[in-house]
């Protein structure tokens, strides 16, 4: 796998549910680019991964951010723990809409 174990091994992720994001890494490793629908909780004691959410729109990844909403911290911090997962560099993950909000379009592209 790309990039799970990368993802477990940072500092703020050891409450992290491990196979939340498999289904995501082996889509990226399939091909060049994926969209992930995140709902990110800003002002959490720690980043990462809370659960998946299923609705008629697909499916959004609950995402705990330890940066507050403000200036853009809380969105760094997304595509900074995003990029470690993934095992991308950090200009390959952008926030294509929601940047203000707390649903977000993620945009990752492989690097590899």
């Amino acid at each position: 796998m790309m990039g799970l174990s990368n993802c477990l091994k940072i500092k703020y992720t050891d409450i992290i549910k491990d196979k939340m994001l498999n289904k995501y890494i082996k889509k990226l490793e399939d091909k060049a680019e994926i969209y992930i629908r995140v709902k990110a909780r800003p002002g959490a004691a720690a980043t990462a991964i809370r659960g998946v959410m299923e609705s008629d729109a697909g499916e959004t990844v609950k995402i705990d951010v330890a940066a507050p909403a403000e200036k853009g911290k809380a969105n760094e911090e997304l595509v900074k723990f995003l990029a470690i997962c993934f095992s991308v560099a950090r200009t390959a993950v952008k926030i294509i809409s929601g940047a203000g909000e707390k649903i977000k379009l993620v945009k990752i592209i492989k690097t590899n």
